[in-house]
């Protein structure tokens, strides 16, 4: 009876390993087969991530340069505003 049982795992163990084995077999002709496809993918993918990432950081430099922009202008306002109006007599 022990060997029946034996024998029979061993049989099992061997058709799963068989199966796991035509398995990756069948994977890896999937991947040969559409290697460029799936390359081609990846890369439109990337450039458009790069693309976005290049969009934001332009974005937020253009930003920072107009709020310097805006800081300077204040900064010219007040001035302005505590030498007093411009007229003909204190110009």
């Amino acid at each position: 009876m022990e060997e029946r049982t034996a024998n029979v795992s061993a049989k099992t163990a061997s058709a799963a390993a068989q199966q796991q084995l035509l398995r990756r077999q069948q994977e890896l002709l999937y991947w040969r087969k559409n290697a460029d496809r799936i390359r081609s993918r990846n890369l439109v993918t990337g450039l458009t991530i790069g693309a976005f990432v290049v969009g934001i950081f332009s974005y937020t430099i253009l930003s920072i340069k107009q709020e310097r922009i805006m800081e300077e202008l204040d900064e010219e306002a007040r001035v302005s505003v505590f030498r007093g109006p411009r007229t003909g007599a204190n110009s």
